[in-house]
């Protein structure tokens, strides 16, 4: 059976980066390289194009900079654009995106020279996406928490790519590759100072402020908020972010409730909303009108609210591997959705999740298309499987974020033995550098608009993250049967086996707090060390509830409607589709293989060996939809809209990107 691993991991591989870093190590301690190194660089250089080299070390500087989904999206795709252009330049049919047009309010000047008088194009070209390259994520990650690596390693691969930095000048006149690289680099910088993302006062906030005081997760019976239907912040005694940054002060901000303004690459205006509060502007592109809200007036409305959210907590109790339960994850048995597939009302909605057991309506494929075969069946423990799927997909430490790890998924697929480099799937097989400078302005410019339109949203509907539902919710009680004790129509529902009013419930009268017990994951106050103890599930105070997550870390610090995983995966699997030209990873099987007792990094684990196998594109970005409510982040309600958004930015960026090349 032909099969494609596609080795996933989070961090940079191959001798070309550890070389590369370990020469800018050397650099920055004043150490000179030695000739072995050198070489070794060298010749891992000449496997790859320059493209693909400056994507490798900005998907690390990613890992070492704060974990902002919303602008390192932006970074891959300014770094895009900046390689692309400085391809472009030199062809005869593709089109620039920049350079010498104007985007947004920014015009980048350009006057294109009437004849080229390089002697060497390739060359010539290879210098201007090199400097193009350096020149911008220089700039970008000159104030990175992991500046003193990054720029050394900026360095490091543009020293060995044989370049010199002292060039700066942008005045290009048609001779020098190095000046057309800086002028790009120009053009960008400045676009990015006045796009709307407020990069000049570091992206901070200008104008967004949340409703509820915080929450302290490690207080025991700490359920305090006002407004159940907004988000409500964290606090730490130490924050550290999903790149594993401590973030000063452990009162971590909203990251980028007001990214809807961010210029965007192919949103359209006639999908934008622009809403008013408190005296500001939220820009919202395709709205998915308000989630499920809790509310007096509705019963109806409150019902779906509380399913959403209990279903989160019933899935907590799927997350250990000791129970018993073994199920298929082999595309035999899950995936192969269709958007028709996804649910359009509440009712659907029900249908789409199971309740109780985990997982989707999917039935996976009955044959892979490119062997004739059927997939093999791989059984294994479910609470391994939901373990490795949330801490896959959330990106663990030293996380690229995202729209970065779809990136990886992007150049690993590139390197497939069986995959051929034609656009589309069809036509001529495109060298490395055409190839990859397309391929990231279509993804980047996805993952772009995925951040704009998903956080548009989440700033705008500001909506509120389970931790701080389900804890709240049992602290009014139980909203299942008024004839038990401690009901409230705010109240988390019971579920037998599951959710359940704790025994000797006469032992608890004069307690401000009714007990409800939740039979999930046991939170990270059980683990001593993470390397060799595991937490279980078992019966918690439904106050002190966990998701599936560090304890200086918690929750993502925004709010949960829509998803962002849900939107870019989603998007990304539109452009990978469209791009190579077929639904399915090259050989019809893509893989990620989590050794036992080794990838787990919140707790000992997996039990066994484990293999997330993909059939296509699709399967890939649903399960990662699955991976963030089994990991306690999302309930189901935000996860659909992200789908669909996704789906949407996913083809109109690529159809985009389209348009510029041909």
């Amino acid at each position: 059976m032909l099969q494609s691993q596609i080795y996933l991991n989070f961090l940079i591989k191959g001798v070309l980066v550890f070389t590369l870093l370990t020469s800018g190590l050397n650099m920055a301690k004043g150490q000179a390289y030695s000739q072995e190194s050198y070489g070794k660089a060298q010749a891992a250089i000449s496997q790859h194009s320059v493209a693909r080299l400056w994507n490798e070390v900005l998907l690390d500087a990613i890992r070492k900079d704060y974990a902002r989904p919303t602008v390192h999206a932006r970074n891959l795709f300014h770094t895009a654009i900046a390689m692309y252009d400085a391809w472009a330049a030199f062809d005869d049919e593709a089109d620039t995106v920049l350079l010498g047009k104007t985007l947004g309010n920014y015009h980048c000047d350009y006057r294109e020279p009437s004849m080229l008088m390089m002697s060497d194009i390739e060359a010539t070209r290879n210098e201007a996406v090199s400097y193009a390259a350096y020149r911008l994520l220089s700039h970008r990650f000159a104030h990175s928490p992991g500046a003193s690596i990054s720029l050394a390693s900026f360095d490091a691969l543009f020293s060995n790519l044989g370049y010199n930095p002292d060039i700066r000048n942008t005045n290009y006149m048609g001779v020098s590759g190095a000046v057309l690289g800086n002028l790009i680099a120009k053009c960008v910088i400045e676009f990015g100072l006045q796009d709307g993302a407020n990069e000049v006062n570091n992206y901070e906030n200008q104008f967004y402020q949340p409703t509820n005081v915080a929450l302290v997760p490690a207080m025991a019976g700490n359920r305090f908020i006002v407004n159940l239907n907004r988000w409500q912040p964290l606090s730490f005694e130490t924050f550290i972010d999903q790149s594993g940054n401590t973030v000063p002060g452990g009162n971590p901000p909203f990251v980028s409730p007001e990214w809807g303004m961010v210029t965007p690459f192919a949103l359209k205006s006639e999908d934008l909303k622009v809403y008013e509060r408190d005296g500001h502007s939220y820009w919202v592109y395709h709205d998915p009108g308000p989630p499920a809200l809790i509310d007096s007036a509705n019963r109806a409305e409150t019902q779906e609210y509380l399913w959403n959210f209990a279903l989160v907590a019933v899935w907590s109790s799927h997350l250990d591997p000791s129970d018993g339960v073994m199920i298929d994850i082999s595309p035999a048995a899950f995936g192969n959705l269709s958007l028709e597939d996804l649910p359009k009302d509440h009712a659907e909605l029900h249908k789409f999740y199971n309740f109780l057991e985990g997982g989707d309506i999917s039935q996976g494929h009955k044959l892979n298309p490119y062997t004739g075969q059927p997939y093999q069946p791989q059984i294994v423990p479910r609470g391994d499987y939901t373990r490795v799927l949330a801490e896959f997909w959330a990106d663990g430490l030293d996380s690229e974020t995202p729209p970065g790890h779809w990136f990886t998924i992007l150049n690993y697929v590139s390197d497939h033995p069986l995959f051929q480099k034609r656009f589309r799937g069809e036509g001529e097989v495109l060298n490395d550098l055409e190839w990859d400078v397309k391929a990231y302005v279509a993804l980047g410019g996805a993952m772009h608009d995925a951040a704009i339109s998903a956080w548009g949203i989440k700033g705008w509907y500001d909506y509120v993250r389970p931790i701080s539902v389900i804890r709240a919710l049992a602290a009014n009680g139980q909203s299942s049967d008024p004839n038990l004790p401690y009901y409230s129509p705010f109240g988390i529902p019971l579920v037998d086996g599951i959710i359940e009013l704790a025994p000797d419930q006469e032992n608890l009268i004069g307690l401000i707090n009714p007990k409800i017990r939740i039979k999930g994951w046991r939170g990270p106050q059980v683990i001593l060390d993470p390397r060799q103890d595991t937490a279980g599930v078992g019966w918690v105070w439904a106050e002190d509830w966990w998701p599936y997550q560090r304890p200086t870390f918690v929750t993502p610090p925004f709010a949960g409607y829509v998803s962002g995983h849900s939107t870019f995966s989603r998007a990304a699997a539109e452009v990978m589709t469209l791009l190579t030209g077929s639904e399915y990873f090259p050989g019809g099987l893509g893989e990620f293989k989590a050794p036992k007792n080794e990838f787990l990094v919140f707790e000992e684990g997996p039990s066994v060996d484990i293999t997330l196998q993909w059939a296509t594109y699709r399967d890939a970005s649903d399960q990662t939809s699955l991976s963030r409510i089994w990991g306690g982040i999302h309930p189901p309600v935000d996860d659909i809209p992200g789908r669909i958004i996704g789906a949407k930015v996913g083809v109109e960026a690529f159809l985009k990107a389209e348009r510029y090349f041909y």
